[in-house]
């Protein structure tokens, strides 16, 4: 961190920064969604593109009342885990996906882990040590992903932070089966938003909407019903419903989950925020046909799947609403599971959960803040976090996939 003399004698005044302004300083550490920490001044910075003990020139790209935003410009003297993206479009001016690629894998995955560790220690008090285990290739492992157009019709991806469209004829973290060059080679529409995914069956799905239009894309070419499996397990995926975006991610996180869970035979199970029946799938042979699995999902589009996948079992309800405002009518369950939204439970959620008395809960989270917020809920209510893993789902990316197991707290 650099210092100047006004900084020393009153390190309490914060100078007064302004877009475009540029200075050098030492990159802190990491920060929740993917920035790193720079203090300057007295005004404290979310940067991008950074490594923690960097020196590097700054621009402010945006100011606040409590932080700003800024970029690297330059690097004067670059972390050893530094490396070349492989990605031509990694950087400031480019597309705003893929914001790691210019760290090395094994200090991504530290970094991550230096995230899970800051917010469950800032939000839910609790020290925890947790490594990002590494699930399969770095780059071709994405099977579905949104684009825009711009108003000439090429296709590609938006730059962090900012409504302009990068024009971008290869995507080196997409499936190669997607066929991307394809797809940039076309002329599109101006101002469209693409939708494209590939089931595990080699169907390619693309819909498409205006980007200046709220309503839901339409497919446009190929099934709008794709075809999956996991584990001999098929299901069927239309194109609104969500699925994992990692094509090893169903697998990965179904064996986790099942570990956490421990299954009986005879188990009363409820998958909220189930989707079109991921886990649903892969419990039915732990608790045979004197279990039951109740499935809550708020999408109407997944739980129509959901009732296809499962139409010819009689121990598997489907139920769409609001998790919240279902979770009461539920009487008993022994494990609960959930995958909620980036957003969380809640606290609603975490008290109607807590209520049905279940043995374990496991929790499926891609934000760990707010997995450590409710982590808090949890504890306040008389269930402890017992274990947690974190996996690296979305490589080249800040972002995180994490499995914590709850269990009630003995009381002596």
């Amino acid at each position: 961190m650099t210092t100047n003399g006004a900084d020393q004698q009153n390190s309490a005044e914060r100078v007064a920064l302004t877009v475009g302004d540029r200075f050098v300083a030492t990159i802190e550490k990491v920060a929740h969604g993917g920035h790193f920490i720079v203090r300057h001044m007295g005004a404290v910075i979310f940067v991008r593109h950074g490594i923690p003990g960097e020196e590097v020139e700054i621009e402010i790209t945006g100011t606040g009342s409590s932080f700003n935003r800024g970029d690297v410009v330059s690097v004067i003297k670059a972390s050893p885990d530094r490396v070349v993206a492989p990605c031509q479009f990694a950087h400031r001016a480019g597309c705003g996906g893929c914001d790691f690629q210019h760290i090395s894998l094994n200090r991504q995955r530290q970094l991550k882990s230096d995230v899970v560790t800051e917010q469950f220690s800032r939000i839910a008090k609790q020290d925890i040590a947790v490594e990002v285990e590494e699930v399969g290739p770095a780059l071709g492992y994405r099977t579905r992903f949104n684009a825009v157009t711009t108003r000439n019709g090429d296709i590609g991806f938006k730059q962090a932070r900012s409504n302009k469209v990068i024009a971008v004829n290869d995507c080196r973290i997409l499936a190669p089966e997607m066929n991307y060059q394809e797809l940039s080679s076309r002329r599109w529409k101006g101002d469209l938003r693409v939708e494209v995914s590939i089931s595990s069956t080699g169907e390619r799905t693309i819909a498409t909407g205006y980007s200046r239009d709220e309503s839901p894309v339409r497919t446009s070419e190929g099934v709008d019903v794709g075809n999956y499996e996991v584990n001999g397990f098929a299901l069927e995926v239309s194109q609104r419903s969500f699925w994992q975006s990692h094509k090893l991610a169903p697998s990965v996180l179904s064996k986790a989950v099942l570990e956490y869970a421990n299954l009986q035979t005879g188990d009363k199970v409820l998958d909220l925020y189930g989707g079109v029946g991921l886990f649903t799938s892969q419990f039915l042979g732990a608790i045979g046909e004197t279990g039951s699995v109740g499935l809550v999902e708020g999408s109407k589009s997944a739980t129509a799947d959901a009732m296809r996948n499962f139409a010819n079992f009689s121990n598997v309800s489907v139920h769409t609403g609001d998790v919240s405002k279902l979770l009461p009518r539920f009487s008993k369950a022994d494990v609960i599971v959930l995958d909620p939204p980036r957003e969380g439970a809640g606290k609603d959620v975490v008290t109607a959960m807590v209520a049905l008395k279940p043995r374990s809960i496991i929790y499926v989270a891609c934000d760990p803040a707010a997995l450590a917020r409710d982590t808090n809920y949890l504890g306040e209510l008389g269930y402890k976090l017992q274990e947690l893993r974190a996996f690296d789902l979305f490589p080249m990316t800040h972002h995180i996939e994490s499995v914590a197991l709850f269990t009630p707290i003995k009381v002596s």
